[in-house]
């Protein structure tokens, strides 16, 4: 089999080369390539791949369909919705994530997003450089609050547990909250857990039904004291909207790792110039412990599938 891993999965390139020998001496081919997004420049480097790897790179439809040896897709991610799924399905090809990796990852950012909000992190770090002091900026503490989990999933699920040690009531809301119910969680509508929560955090995944989810009018819900986190997909949030609660007054806070577009963002986007926004370029997932979790994770489905045996599995 040719494999071809099509950018970095952010571990060295002694880790890497070891996994590939590995795939080597078994009498497979492996070649690895930085990411370039050109969907011309992934076909000339996938064209002959029987397994192709990415990570939160899109992979389009023209790529896969120009790809005619290709039976496997093995993205080192959680979600997939960058990949054409549709594509994959009419050309009969396996799909592998690399779910579980990051739970520890985006669940300590989320709380670490929290602390720094409540607390005023980023104002009165300004202010200690410029010499001056904390006046008007004395924070929140996290205990006690109500903390809102839209999407308790294997990663809101840990988020909850962290919430729960600091000592938060948490409210939760999911499809199937029977399916795997959560020590201590409490299960509500959405509605309720808009209105009733100091800190609202998304887990949930990009879907149809997801996109737009927290929209001008669900955010008219929150209270304007209450805090907005979004560690899952940039489009489950309405940015402009979210920008102008921040800026009104009608919201205290948020913290932004995701958006519409993978970062660079444009300078112009309007959560970059709100008040009381904390943003990030999409780092909850990377960790040094998380990328070398996802690394075991990927190869561990490669040598599934090689074996008749896929984990993981998407389609």
């Amino acid at each position: 089999m040719k494999i071809v891993l099509l950018e970095s999965l952010g571990i060295s390139q002694e880790v890497l080369e070891n996994y590939a020998n590995t795939l080597r001496s078994q009498g497979h081919e492996f070649a690895a390539y930085e990411k370039d997004t050109s969907p011309a420049v992934q076909l000339e480097r996938a064209k002959d791949a029987d397994i192709l790897m990415i990570a939160n790179m899109p992979l389009s439809g023209e790529v896969i369909r120009g790809c005619k040896n290709l039976k496997f897709i093995d993205v080192a991610f959680t979600g997939v919705d960058h990949v054409d799924l549709e594509a994959a399905k009419e050309r009969g090809v396996a799909v592998s994530n690399a779910s579980g990796y990051s739970n520890e990852s985006v669940a300590e950012l989320t709380l670490c997003m929290m602390l720094s909000l409540l607390r005023n992190v980023p104002q009165v770090e300004a202010r200690c450089r410029q010499g001056s002091t904390k006046d008007g900026l004395v924070g929140r503490e996290l205990k006690g609050k109500t903390v809102g989990i839209i999407g308790v999933g294997a990663i809101g699920a840990r988020t909850a547990q962290l919430c729960l040690a600091f000592g938060c009531k948490v409210l939760g809301y999911c499809r199937h909250p029977e399916k795997n119910p959560v020590p201590g969680v409490t299960y509500v509508g959405l509605e309720e857990l808009l209105k009733s929560s100091d800190i609202v955090s998304l887990h949930c995944p990009q879907t149809p039904e997801t996109i737009g989810l927290i929209n001008r009018e669900r955010l008219a819900l929150m209270k304007n004291t209450a805090i907005l986190i979004n560690a899952a997909r940039g489009p489950i949030v309405d940015s402009q909207a979210l920008a102008d609660a921040l800026n009104e007054g009608r919201l205290a806070g948020a913290g932004i790792d995701v958006f519409e577009q993978e970062p660079p963002l444009d300078t112009k986007h309007p959560l970059l110039h709100s008040k009381n926004a904390l943003v990030t370029p999409h780092v909850a997932f990377a960790s040094e412990e998380s990328m070398v979790m996802r690394a075991e994770i990927v190869f561990d489905n490669i040598q599934a599938w090689l074996n008749g045996s896929q984990k993981n599995i998407i389609l």
